[in-house]
């Protein structure tokens, strides 16, 4: 588990609102162009303030199953703690509550065992898994959930940072020294995953939170995003035009560049009604060169199809 400095600050759900804050979103999906099917499955839920991309894997049924299975526990497991006065008081919304991360790693556990199981009893699903990479707001807080390797950007004062760490074979080459990140780019062991919701009954999440401040933007995405478009132009992508357009043209970008893989693309805003923050127009001399290009995907080989 970890967790990052923390502020104070304000509240709100992908259009839900609270003391004055909001949180807006724009989600979209798409198959790319080398896939036959979309296994990627994702959730924006305003009211729940909850975001979900899940990556599946296991061919054709399987990955599709795996993700939305995946999705449709995590929800329901936020929608019982939505219910607990205790666990989303007034002062988890404000610091960080170590109750809300026992419940985000909690409800990614209870996937995977359930997906572990479904997989176990039909053997068209055998093997099959997806990444998970969630945000829950609360106030002003932040509450994220990561299996996998899609991924969460934040972009504050026109500066993006990754927030998620890949848990990917190639990111661990990176961290121990054998590859450079050019080189991890390039790996033929990129697409493999070390962690995974399903492909094992038990799995560790990493749980953290962060303080959202005014105007900051979080991005959630599968790796058929920044597995096509490197960190550096998906910072610029995200400091220009409308965020209401931004997974579309993120999407457009990763489809010029081969669509080797489904693309799903989630995009909040705190604290603005839409259009676009301000600070999307600021640019930074240093760019973004936060996290690894991209590393690794999963050990079984997988297709992927339509949006969920």
């Amino acid at each position: 588990m970890r967790s990052r400095p923390k502020k104070r600050r304000r509240k709100p759900g992908g259009g839900s609102k609270s003391r004055g804050r909001r949180v807006s979103h724009w989600a979209k999906s798409d198959t790319g162009l080398k896939r036959e099917m979309n296994e990627d499955s994702y959730l924006a839920d305003s009211n729940l303030g909850l975001y979900i991309v899940a990556d599946g894997m296991g061919g054709h049924a399987g990955g599709d199953t795996a993700s939305r299975m995946a999705v449709s526990i995590v929800r329901q497991e936020v929608i019982e703690a939505r219910n607990s006065a205790d666990l989303f008081s007034s002062s988890a919304s404000e610091g960080e509550s170590e109750e809300m991360l026992k419940r985000l790693g909690g409800a990614i556990k209870k996937a995977s065992a359930a997906i572990y199981e479904a997989s176990s009893e039909n053997p068209e699903l055998e093997g099959m898994g997806t990444t998970v990479t969630m945000m829950l707001t609360h106030g002003g807080m932040a509450y994220i959930g990561h299996v996998g390797d899609s991924r969460l950007y934040r972009m504050r004062e026109g500066e993006m940072e990754l927030l998620s760490e890949d848990h990917s074979l190639v990111n661990e080459q990176i961290k121990a020294g054998f590859l450079t990140e050019e080189e991890a780019a390039n790996s033929r062991f990129r697409n493999i995953i070390t962690r995974s919701v399903g492909f094992e009954s038990e799995v560790t999440a990493d749980t953290f939170s962060v303080v959202m401040q005014s105007e900051d933007i979080f991005l959630i995405c599968s790796d058929g995003l920044n597995g096509m478009v490197d960190d550096h132009e998906i910072a610029k992508t995200m400091r220009r035009g409308n965020l209401s357009t931004l997974p579309a043209r993120l999407i457009n970008a990763a489809n010029k560049m081969g669509g080797e893989d489904n693309i799903t693309v989630i995009v909040m805003c705190y604290g603005q009604d839409g259009r676009r923050a301000r600070s999307s127009k600021r640019t930074s001399k240093k760019g973004h060169k936060k996290g690894q290009k991209k590393g690794g995907r999963k050990k079984r080989p997988r297709k992927k199809g339509t949006g969920k």
